[in-house]
């Protein structure tokens, strides 16, 4: 068995990011959109998603609730930190993936590159916990 070090190590070495709008290219490795709904005026075929895995976006009400503002982004975090805790058979395939795979990009379709879902999952995956203060 690996040690549990080991698993955390290979996550943070292998998760990217990036906007699913932006053009894919080799080097992303397996794309896996982190959104629960599909990014608007995008045809699948020019998304190149690898996995569209929809259970690991934030609920509706949650992103309802945040609607990307910068002010909300410690709670929205700690909220959708909540959220997948309460799926681990999710959070159990993300991690299977990652490890069997040499390199992932969560894709995602947010403007903003710092306050995103798939920053914060990608944060949940690397440490199981919140980095920083929450305010």
């Amino acid at each position: 068995m690996r040690d549990p070090s080991f698993i955390q190590e290979v996550l943070v070495l292998t998760i990217a990011l990036k906007r699913v709008y932006d053009p894919p290219e080799p080097g992303d490795g397996y794309r896996i959109l982190v959104e629960r709904l599909w990014p608007r005026g995008l045809p699948k075929e020019r998304a190149h998603i690898d996995l569209w895995l929809r259970e690991a976006g934030a609920s509706s009400l949650l992103r309802k609730w945040y609607g990307h503002d910068p002010t909300k982004w410690d709670l929205f975090r700690q909220r959708y930190f909540a959220e997948l805790q309460d799926k681990p058979l999710v959070v159990s395939q993300l991690k299977e993936i990652i490890g069997s795979k040499e390199k992932v990009t969560f894709v995602f379709a947010a403007r903003d590159e710092v306050h995103n879902n798939a920053l914060a999952l990608k944060e949940y995956l690397e440490t199981g916990q919140l980095q920083g203060p929450v305010l």
